[in-house]
């Protein structure tokens, strides 16, 4: 039987070249595959292309937590449709990047979760409206279908994807946690390579098909986060009481005292 289970992160994103796209989740803390991203920082893998649905500043201790956020000296481009917080000065923590050639492409997430669509079930790009009219346009085709103005965006098609689970089984079976799944399960049907993190390895048979959500055929390596690991509930308690500490995220979260 066909055994996905590495021994450890580091072993798991080893054969990354520089130049990858990688397509990793991320809200903030939840749902972001803490560990794998630590450890490409630690291979120091240069000229990568991060696809995202946030890119927030990493705010918090590295000791539980890494944000994709962690990679920017290592990156060449960002594929995303948020970068920064507006109360926390937005995207200026990536200026000095930019001017040293980061490239960075902004689109809506329902157009980043179509491409990956697109990416994933072999489509040769999506007509969009959103974004006629504005920079979103530029050096792109435009088509009018049935007198409406679409802008064409081709597929994304990561080399790798990071994927953060709940669960899975030697197979590379996969069960995410609520709103975990989010774009993660078309994000490892549009990798070429998917890479898992998860809470719990299981034996084959102790899933229920019926709660299978990203077969193991889009799986190609798990890796079992340690109890010291990162993204555990312990490291989850650990950032928000760092995060209660900000007096930046306590105006954000709860508006400035009087």
């Amino acid at each position: 039987m066909l055994n996905k289970i590495v021994a450890s992160f580091d072993e798991a994103i080893a054969d990354i070249p520089d130049g990858a796209i990688i397509a990793v989740e991320c809200w903030g803390y939840p749902a972001t595959s803490h560990n794998l991203i630590a450890a490409l920082k630690r291979k120091g893998t240069k000229d990568l292309t991060i696809v995202a649905h946030t890119f927030i500043p990493q705010v918090f201790s590295e000791e539980h937590a890494a944000l994709p956020s962690v990679l920017l000296p290592q990156m060449k481009k960002l594929i995303c449709p948020i970068v920064g917080i507006m109360r926390l000065g937005a995207g200026g923590f990536v200026k000095e990047y930019v001017e040293k050639g980061l490239e960075v492409e902004i689109m809506g997430h329902g157009t980043l979760a179509a491409r990956l669509y697109a990416g994933a079930a072999g489509l040769g790009g999506i007509y969009d409206p959103v974004g006629v009219g504005t920079m979103i346009e530029e050096g792109k085709e435009k088509r009018v279908i049935k007198g409406k103005e679409y802008i064409f965006q081709e597929p994304i098609k990561p080399d790798y994807a990071f994927i953060a689970g709940h669960k899975a089984d030697r197979l590379g079976n996969l069960v995410y946690r609520g709103n975990f799944r989010s774009d993660q399960p078309v994000m490892a049907m549009a990798a070429k390579t998917t890479i898992v993190e998860v809470e719990k390895i299981v034996e084959v048979g102790e899933i229920d098909p019926e709660h299978v959500v990203t077969p193991g055929v889009f799986v190609d390596r798990i890796v079992e986060v340690p109890p010291d690991g990162l993204g555990t509930p312990e490291k989850g308690a650990a950032v928000i009481r760092q995060l209660g500490q900000l007096e930046s995220v306590r105006d954000l979260l709860f508006g400035k005292s009087a």
